[in-house]
């Protein structure tokens, strides 16, 4: 039976695996009202006297150690791997992920989840695992004897290869789809896959597969396939940093349009004029895919915009950024503006723009494409005095049909893609290099981004919908904040991890509505863990005795019997 919570539809019940469906304590949203009308009435306006004393009133501090009270900084934590249990993220790394022979004591999904968590509870770099490792209270509420340290955890990098790493962020992508799949109707009717390039800079002397960038910069040149939609991080692909933003990118696009794709009603392409490759464009408008790809001012398509009649071009008025709801608000003096007037600084300033547009086939095209040709008036000017006027023209190809205004704002909005990079960089800190060679660094940063993309998708699962797209907005920081960073003390029965919230924010009241969401829903067929290990010795088994038996009777697993017969008669054609 679908379960209704909130304003969106969900699927099924928890099954028989857990007999009872989870309800919130009564007295939680009493707990809660309280601890909002207390803060309320505590920052109250009021007429205030003149106060002989600071706010910060303090003075005899006093450390104890608490000896029965056990608390954690960062109580969101488990809701976290809840929802990373829910969406089935655990088994399907185990699955598929093999890089570990024996588990003495770790499985693949507990390095994984060790990284990613550890930038959850705040951490910034790989030796912080070790400040996760050694606290008590974070292991009970994860109910993990141990964790790996940071050593081990940088040995695990270096487990993987190329192959690996594409296998880990198709496991990641499987969990994805399934949050995608319980959306609301409409939620891609219209998809944006944004792809760019960034600069990682390294001051180590020992990396393997550095490069020296066009900037001048040491370093790797990762590249990001992203969904603009959800601020998602779909592909995340690790390069020497000398290679050019476009390199290797047709594949990763490929496969980000084929994800998007399976339930997305119309999926575009959108990349700056490192990344028009007019190579593949008949191929993707012949798939059905749309683009919309900047492409650099070479002489040719600049001469063909310069030979435009006048009748051809119209201002371009750029369409507002959001709706003003109230008065507007008067611009604020530009301070930097003001400066490079008065210290007679060469300055550009823009003084117009219009817009037309041709039909143009790329060399590599085998049919006319859209091109979307913007001229930007600039004055240069040094402090009040103008020095020169000049043209720069500005082209997008595409093969949508919207009003040429809408390319152009369509293909700025690109530019937020940067935003994300930025909160990847400084937020995560996914774009470190904490290991010494380009595959393990890959490797690091794909399960960093895991905790950028846990971001978004608790936001998607958010009952209330506004305030879930505001969660995966929101930057990472303030994130953590708001539902990571949440003092709890915790309480371990036989069969339960208990979280009990001693701080309260604006945002508990949707924690715990998340938190009641996630407890209900099962997004993918849950088993219990005898079982999974069970059905995976059963499948290893099967394909051990398949490459020694029989070469004809493949198909079905075989009885104890059958396999005892088959290893003898294997023995017996083939030597034992």
């Amino acid at each position: 039976m679908p379960v209704n919570i909130g304003c969106n539809t969900f699927v099924q019940e928890q099954q028989t695996t857990h007999k009872r469906s989870f309800r919130v304590n009564r007295s939680y949203p009493k707990i809660l009202r309280n601890r909002k009308n207390r803060i309320e009435r505590r920052l109250a306006p009021k007429n205030w006297e003149d106060q002989p004393r600071p706010m910060f009133k303090a003075s005899n501090i006093q450390y104890e150690m608490a000896d029965r009270v056990q608390a954690v900084h960062c109580g969101g934590i488990g809701a976290m791997h809840l929802m990373v249990q829910r969406l089935g993220l655990v088994e399907d790394v185990d699955r598929n992920l093999k890089l570990l022979k024996v588990h003495l004591p770790y499985h693949e999904s507990d390095h994984v989840l060790n990284i990613a968590y550890n930038i959850l509870a705040g951490g910034v770099r790989l030796e912080d695992i070790e400040q996760r490792r050694q606290d008590e209270n974070f292991l009970n509420g994860l109910d993990a004897p141990r964790i790996p340290d940071p050593t081990t955890a940088g040995d695990f990098t270096r487990r993987f290869a190329q192959g690996d790493i594409v296998s880990l962020q198709e496991c990641i992508n499987r969990s994805r789809r399934a949050v995608w799949k319980v959306q609301p109707e409409g939620f891609l009717k219209e998809a944006f896959i944004d792809v760019d390039g960034t600069i990682a800079q390294t001051y180590g002397e020992c990396k393997e597969g550095i490069g020296l960038s066009y900037k001048g910069i040491w370093g790797y040149a990762p590249l990001i396939v992203s969904l603009a939609n959800t601020k998602e991080v779909l592909y995340l692909l690790n390069r020497p940093g000398q290679a050019a933003s476009h390199s290797g990118r047709v594949e990763w696009i490929d496969r980000a349009v084929e994800l998007v794709a399976s339930v997305a009603g119309k999926v575009t392409v959108r990349g700056d004029t490192d990344f028009t490759h007019t190579a593949h464009l008949d191929r993707w408008d012949e798939a059905g895919r749309y683009f919309i790809l900047g492409m650099d001012a070479h002489p040719k398509v600049v001469q063909l915009a310069a030979g435009l009649p006048a009748s051809a071009w119209q201002r371009l008025e750029r369409l507002p950024k959001y709706e003003i709801l109230s008065e507007a608000r008067q611009k604020a003096f530009r301070f930097k503006e003001q400066m490079v007037i008065e210290k007679e600084f060469k300055n550009q300033v823009l003084v117009g723009e219009d817009i037309a547009e041709i039909e143009y086939r790329p060399h590599q095209c085998g049919r006319k494409y859209r091109l979307v040709i913007v001229p930007k008036n600039i004055s240069v000017k040094k402090g009040e005095h103008a020095l020169l006027d000049e043209i720069r023209y500005f082209f997008y190809i595409t093969n949508r049909k919207d009003k040429a205004r809408k390319i152009v704002g369509l293909a700025n909005g690109r530019c937020d893609q940067e935003n994300g990079i930025e909160q990847l960089k400084n937020g995560v800190n996914a774009m470190r290099m904490p290991v010494n060679d380009l595959l393990s660094n890959w490797a690091y940063r794909v399960m960093a981004a895991l905790a950028w993309n846990l971001k978004s998708w608790y936001g998607l699962l958010a009952p209330n919908r506004e305030r879930g797209l505001e969660l995966v907005k929101m930057e990472f920081r303030r994130f953590l904040n708001a539902i990571l960073l949440i003092p709890c003390q915790i309480v371990r029965t036989a069969r339960r991890v208990i979280y009990r919230v001693l701080g309260y924010n604006s945002w508990m009241v949707d924690f715990f509505a998340t938190w009641k969401r996630l407890q209900q829903l099962v997004l993918v067929e849950w088993k219990p863990p005898d079982e999974l290990r069970r059905e995976d010795h059963d499948r290893r088994s099967v394909a051990v005795w398949s490459e020694k038996g029989d070469r004809n009777d493949r198909t079905r697993p075989k009885s104890p019997r059958q396999r005892q017969t088959g290893a003898k008669e294997h023995a017996r054609r083939f030597g034992a």
